[in-house]
């Protein structure tokens, strides 16, 4: 199992100013990359895949000698990155969609580096990488395994962080018994379980939302190129990495407890991407961040040998759970649920979170029967 742990980076000023080198030197290869795959295909009608660009980085190297300052493994990263960039590209052209082509990279648009293989190693309290030297890393909880992979990333406020891939050969849990659950998403209350329970949705972007406009009104009003313009630039980045700090300590608080407590989860796998594309609603779907609570549980999931099942959301709120008569006419939005066949009353969340769970219950059933035959 492949483990990812995040650390937070305390480099010296002589530190910072070589990371950010680094990071101009890999824009400067993923921008030339991506000329070249570019200029190949509109002038010559030719494919130049990874392999031929990979070839280059030597060449480069003599001739930008500043680039013998990065690591060979890191240089060839960047060219992993464009050639990823192109095969998602190519992926959904195949799927009938509009993409825009892979783009370049502005002044201060390349916020991470990654070391795949070697060239860095973590002592203690020291993180020891290749060619940029010691920086002192907060280390708040060990991990064990083989690190294979590390990356360097910027946030947008200044911070730098390293994220360490480690292999672990942990066997995972087996037989654990545990009660199942269904989960409803929404927005006034952000999950309902099917036992009746509720999490409210704490509207995280709400509540900085005037804080934020304030500061973006600043932002507005200052000439470009100043000092007080990056100023405000900061504030405003700040303010956004604390709602999205809340947001994600909140999912990572939300889907341990359903970890812990449940051996099959059964979760509404909701087209969000086309949900989003409501204006009244918009806002509030990205503000409670469903998708980021989806991930996390399933990857804790994973590794506690819990049961992460997805289910069509179609007509789960207008289907009864009591008799399953199923009234398309019957509103999805309704606060109260009443079934047209029997009287059956119930909280429309919970019940749409009992059909949740109906639904994933027969969906283990059914491949337990055909792994079994």
């Amino acid at each position: 199992m492949l483990k990812a742990y995040q650390y937070r980076l305390y480099p010296k000023k002589s530190q910072v100013t070589v990371l950010n080198q680094t990071l101009e030197q890999c824009r400067m290869v993923y921008n030339r990359v991506l000329a070249i795959r570019k200029d190949a295909w509109e002038l010559e009608q030719k494919h130049v895949g990874y392999y031929e660009t990979k070839k280059l980085l030597p060449e480069w190297k003599q001739e930008y000698p500043s680039l013998k300052n990065v690591h060979s493994q890191v240089l060839q990263d960047v060219v992993t990155r464009v050639d990823k960039a192109y095969t998602a590209f190519f992926r959904r052209v195949k799927l009938g969609e509009e993409p825009g082509h892979p783009r370049f990279r502005q002044f201060g648009r390349y916020d991470s580096l990654t070391y795949t293989q070697s060239g860095f190693e973590l002592d203690g309290q020291r993180l020891i990488l290749s060619k940029i030297g010691d920086i002192p890393i907060v280390t708040h909880r060990t991990f064990e395994g083989e690190s294979k992979t590390c990356t360097i990333r910027r946030s947008r406020t200044g911070k730098w962080f390293a994220s360490i891939t480690v292999k672990t050969d942990t066997p995972l849990p087996t037989n654990i018994q545990k009660p199942s659950v269904g989960v409803d998403l929404g927005i006034v209350n952000f999950i309902t379980f099917s036992t009746g329970e509720t999490v409210p949705n704490p509207r995280f972007f709400k509540t900085d939302e005037s804080a934020l406009a304030r500061a973006q009104r600043r932002l507005s009003k200052q000439v470009k190129g100043t000092v007080k313009r990056r100023r405000s630039v900061r504030i405003v980045s700040r303010i956004h990495e604390r709602i999205a700090n809340r947001r994600n300590d909140f999912a990572h608080k939300i889907s341990r407890q359903l970890v812990d407590n449940y051996g099959l989860i059964a979760v509404e796998d909701l087209n969000i991407k086309e949900m989003v594309q409501d204006r009244i609603y918009s806002k509030s779907i990205h503000d409670v961040a469903w998708n980021a609570l989806l991930q996390m549980t399933q990857s804790k999931a994973e590794e506690a040998g819990c049961c992460v099942v997805l289910i069509d959301p179609h007509y789960t709120s207008q289907t009864c759970s009591s008799c399953g008569h199923v009234d398309k006419d019957n509103r999805k939005t309704q606060a109260k649920f009443v079934c047209l066949k029997c009287g059956h009353s119930e909280n429309a969340d919970v019940n749409a979170a009992k059909n949740i769970l109906g639904l994933g219950l027969q969906s283990v059933a059914s491949t337990l029967s055909t792994v079994l035959a």
